[in-house]
């Protein structure tokens, strides 16, 4: 931890922060699974709508 001190005597810690790293861009075979979750997202919102509008 980083600790400061001010004029007053009041201390104030501070985390140490994790280091940076660039994201890679994702593999095929995980752009295919993104597309799948969001084909399944999207009819489970789709199927709650239709229910809600049957429902009312």
């Amino acid at each position: 931890m980083y600790t400061t001190v001010n004029e007053d005597g009041i201390l104030n810690n501070y985390a140490t922060e994790p280091q940076m790293y660039y994201s890679e861009y994702p593999a095929i075979w995980e752009q295919r699974r993104y597309v799948l979750q969001g084909a399944v997202a999207t009819m489970f919102v789709s199927l709650l709508v239709l229910f809600a509008v049957a429902v009312s």
